[in-house]
């Protein structure tokens, strides 16, 4: 049972503890399961996070990926969006990003791209369990193997592309504190603060494997505790923490205050509305909705879809990019349609001070400019599974006062407060999330937390 519950297959791909539930037999099923599914000409792209167990599960993925017939070109330590970038650059079948991004150092994962360079479409992703659990893989003949060979510019060319979009010399005038988390973000932002002549302070830079600063959770409890206390003794007008993948952020006013990691979708909306009005903000169940507020004020519109990267793409594959604004989670994830949807934490951190830049605001002077909204989190292990149980309680006990929404989990929402109970998808636990206008709405918050202890 333990062994089951340290492993979790979702649509974007595979996760686990290494050793009790993630192992080399896995990575190399799956990226052989990959190796087969994947219809396009090209290479495949491989990139990873610092962790200990990437060179393990780099070296099986490789392995599988050369005995499908397909060439690998591997990046090395490169965060996800910069293996995004890399894979429509260079025209790639698809790429496999090793890496647990918010987990803890124990984990990791194997995330699965197609040749645009976002995650697999629900039809691609149930075609890849089926190949996988089938073990029906196309091996090839002995001089049919791939080639393996390795690339060293994928972070030069993915800060390409980043100044074509944002203004460095704007940006320059900023002093910013990141705290990198041992993660990928200090790979990147070493070569900013060089290229551009930028001078970030940059903390827990090093890369690690197994020894992180501290937990890669990008959640303003992370920021106050690690990040905050240092800003007014640097005298930054802005602080960031990202998780080991850089794809999130948390982040941080000139005063040290540490802002809910809910903020940065509303933050980068209210900019990119600001400059394309009655756009789409596609968000997920969870995300706080001061998103709306925002919207309704730039004449935009909010979409809500289930949570989960894989049912973002799912949505955003509906639109033309130039119908949205900006999608993103309420975990500090956010994609902008300038760079196809990428989930892009250092993106996202230049565009918050481009926001600050172009309206000549503190990052503290925006943020008192929303209404108020106050979230509570909880989360439960995940061990009865009485989860259809659980779901019906709740509908039977709140669905007639508010509007339920069964989409993914149970969501209930009334006029100034909601709450959304749902069992996570990368990791063995069931979440609870609770929010108001004004004030959190606690007695709701704590008799949830309650019955989904009860019965989860």
């Amino acid at each position: 049972m333990q062994r089951a519950k340290a492993l979790r297959i979702s649509p974007v791909g595979v996760r686990g503890i290494v050793g009790p539930g993630l192992t080399v037999t896995h990575a190399l099923d799956f990226a052989a399961a990959f190796g087969t599914l994947l219809a396009t000409d090209g290479p495949v792209l491989l990139g990873r996070d610092p962790r200990s167990s990437g060179q393990m599960l780099r070296s099986a993925a490789i392995s599988a990926l050369l005995a499908c017939g397909r060439d690998v070109i591997d990046l090395g330590i490169v965060s996800t969006p910069v293996l995004q970038h890399a894979i429509r650059r260079l025209n790639a079948a698809g790429g496999i990003s090793l890496g647990a991004s918010h987990n803890a150092a124990e984990w990791n994962a194997l995330k699965f791209l197609g040749p645009a360079g976002t995650y697999l479409a629900s039809s691609e992703a149930g075609e890849l369990l089926d190949i996988y659990h089938l073990k029906k893989f196309a091996f090839v003949e002995w001089n049919q193997i791939g080639k393996l060979t390795y690339s060293a510019d994928a972070i030069d060319t993915y800060l390409d592309d980043l100044a074509r979009i944002f203004d460095f010399e704007k940006l320059r005038k900023f002093r910013v504190v990141v705290d990198c988390c041992n993660g990928t973000s200090s790979t990147i932002l070493e070569r900013v603060r060089d290229r551009f002549n930028w001078p970030l302070i940059l903390i827990n830079a090093r890369l690690e494997g197994s020894a992180f600063a501290h937990e890669p959770e990008t959640s303003a409890r992370m920021v106050g505790s690690q990040l905050g206390p240092l800003i007014q003794p640097l005298q930054a007008d802005a602080g960031f923490l990202f998780d080991a993948d850089a794809d999130r952020i948390a982040c941080a006013t000139s005063r040290g205050e540490a802002l809910s990691e809910e903020l940065i979708l509303p933050l980068v909306a209210d900019g990119q509305l600001a400059k394309f009005p009655g756009r789409i903000v596609l968000t997920n169940l969870s995300t706080t909705a001061l998103v709306e507020d925002v919207a309704k004020k730039r004449g935009g519109e909010v979409i809500r879809v289930a949570v989960g990267r894989q049912a973002a793409i799912d949505a955003l594959s509906g639109f033309r990019p130039e119908q949205i604004a900006v999608a993103g989670e309420g975990t500090g994830a956010v994609m902008l349609p300038q760079f196809r949807f990428v989930y892009d934490g250092i993106a996202a951190m230049l565009m918050i001070l481009t926001i600050m830049a172009d309206r000549g605001q503190a990052l503290s002077e925006i943020v008192a400019g929303f209404p108020k909204f106050a979230m509570l989190k909880g989360e439960v292990p995940l061990k009865q599974m009485r989860i259809p149980q659980l779901y019906t309680e709740l509908r039977e006990a709140f669905g007639d006062e508010g509007r339920a929404n069964t989409l993914d989990g149970l969501r209930v929402d009334w006029p100034d407060h909601w709450f959304h109970v749902r069992v996570s998808q990368t990791e063995p636990i069931v979440r609870v999330i609770c929010e108001g206008r004004g004030e959190a709405p606690q007695a709701l918050f704590d008799g949830l937390m309650e019955q989904v202890r009860r019965l989860a």
